[in-house]
């Protein structure tokens, strides 16, 4: 287990890095100019070269590339993620003030995908009248084909333009986060069910499910107790996989219900070309994806101990 466990934390710093590296390569290496952009406030004016000059200097880009990816992964790694070229502004504290918004609409989001994702494969899955089990399994690939901007789209005329029920946009608290979060659980509690349906199904099918029939148990004992732990993994793994997609799904869900948040944020740090903007934003984002994928792996052999057991194939081999 302790090697299971170094070897998860190991690829999380891997990961880190590697996300870390090739979004600077990428950022830094785009034809246009972010300090151009930025030094240029009124349109049609020309742009003057000490200023542009004075700006380089400022946030280091006159440096070798090489000096500018040391110094910026040395600062990143002591959570200084530098400052916007566009307004100076500290990064970190530019995510600070968005990430309470977004923190809410993607917790609400997993949990209700969860939720309902889950309810909806153990359903599935228990029932024994055909036609149920077959209405109820179709219905995870109709959410997951549905575009996310078309469902905000349809939850808003619905629930806010026509029964006026909550507010359409910039709304707050729940009732303002409820038609987002909804938006964005679809697709992801669609996935969720597809793979925790087909884990029960193959789950139901195992000798020990025999065996606690013959020992008297019900059916919804059976399971609840001996057949959704097992085939949860899969499942876990797969929720702990969509954060990322939840958090890449917040910016158009923000445009969308015109909230503040880290979405909206990298909508505009990406409109001003604002490199470290857009670099904090996917470091966050890799450190949020990263550390859940992290605490998935670690729990998963706690739901099947046979995980923590299994040996890469060229160990087996010397074996």
């Amino acid at each position: 287990m302790r090697r299971y466990v170094i070897g998860r934390i190991l690829q999380a710093v891997g990961v880190l890095w590697a996300a870390f590296t090739l979004s600077f390569i990428v950022l830094y290496l785009l034809p246009s100019d972010p300090v151009a952009i930025a030094a240029d406030a009124a349109p049609g004016t020309p742009v003057d070269p000490a200023a542009v000059a004075e700006l380089r200097a400022r946030y280091g880009l006159d440096q070798p590339i090489w000096q500018q990816y040391w110094t910026a992964l040395t600062h990143a790694v002591r959570g200084d993620l530098g400052h916007s070229i566009g307004t100076g502004r500290s990064v970190t504290g530019a995510l600070g003030d968005a990430l309470p918004s977004t923190l809410a609409l993607a917790s609400l989001a997993m949990l209700l995908a969860i939720v309902g994702g889950t309810a909806l494969a153990v359903a599935a899955a228990y029932t024994e009248r055909p036609w149920l089990r077959g209405l109820l399994s179709a219905l995870p690939s109709v959410g997951a084909a549905m575009p996310t901007f078309w469902v905000g789209l349809l939850l808003l005329q619905v629930f806010s333009f026509q029964l006026r029920l909550v507010p359409a946009f910039g709304g707050t608290g729940f009732g303002g986060t409820i038609l987002p979060a909804i938006t964005l659980a679809i697709p992801v509690g669609a996935v969720i069910a597809q793979v925790l349906y087909s884990s029960l199904i193959g789950t139901w099918r195992q000798p020990f499910v025999e065996v606690a029939f013959a020992k008297g148990a019900s059916r919804w004992w059976v399971q609840l107790r001996h057949v959704l732990r097992p085939a949860s993994g899969a499942a876990l793994t797969v929720a702990g996989l969509w954060v990322g997609t939840v958090l890449a799904g917040s910016v158009v869900v923000e445009t969308v219900f015109a909230r503040d948040g880290i979405g909206r944020l990298t909508q505009e740090a990406v409109l001003r070309q604002d490199i470290p903007v857009v670099q904090g934003v996917v470091t966050f984002a890799a450190v949020v994806f990263v550390t859940v994928n992290l605490f998935v792996d670690l729990v998963h052999p706690l739901l099947d101990p046979r995980v923590a057991h299994i040996r890469p194939t060229k160990e087996r081999a010397h074996a």
